[in-house]
């Protein structure tokens, strides 16, 4: 991944990082809610609730809009849809990872085993 692409996984990820804001996350995805209706689900204060809401927009993976004088948040089921692939991502380096490290416990040594409890070749007793 480049720089921009990092960074804007970090992004993602410290949105989601937070309890609070991957409930968000999951009750926009069902619909849209104002973040009135949102700040009196959680027990903070409306400040509070904005400011997780401007996270998660910061990070793309919300949109709010206006509607009159309310403000309607929405997730991004593209912004998820590119957590997930990020997330594949990664776990096919890991899945790579181990699939080497299998081939290499599985590659015969060269090395001939000794019996145990003989000490190896060159050390004194």
């Amino acid at each position: 991944m480049g720089d921009a692409e990092d960074e804007h996984a970090d992004r993602l990820f410290q949105a989601l990082a937070d309890t609070t804001r991957r409930d968000i996350v999951r009750l926009t995805l069902q619909g849209e809610h104002s973040v009135s209706s949102l700040a009196r689900r959680y027990p903070m204060s409306f400040a509070a609730v904005q400011k997780h809401v401007a996270t998660l927009e910061r990070a793309g993976v919300v949109v709010k809009r206006r509607s009159g004088r309310e403000q309607l948040v929405r997730a991004d089921i593209a912004a998820i849809r590119e957590v997930v692939a990020l997330l594949d991502r990664y776990e096919e380096i890991w899945r790579g990872r181990i699939e080497r490290i299998r081939d290499l416990l599985d590659e015969p040594s060269d090395i001939p085993a000794r019996p145990s409890g003989e000490p190896p070749e060159g050390a004194s007793p």
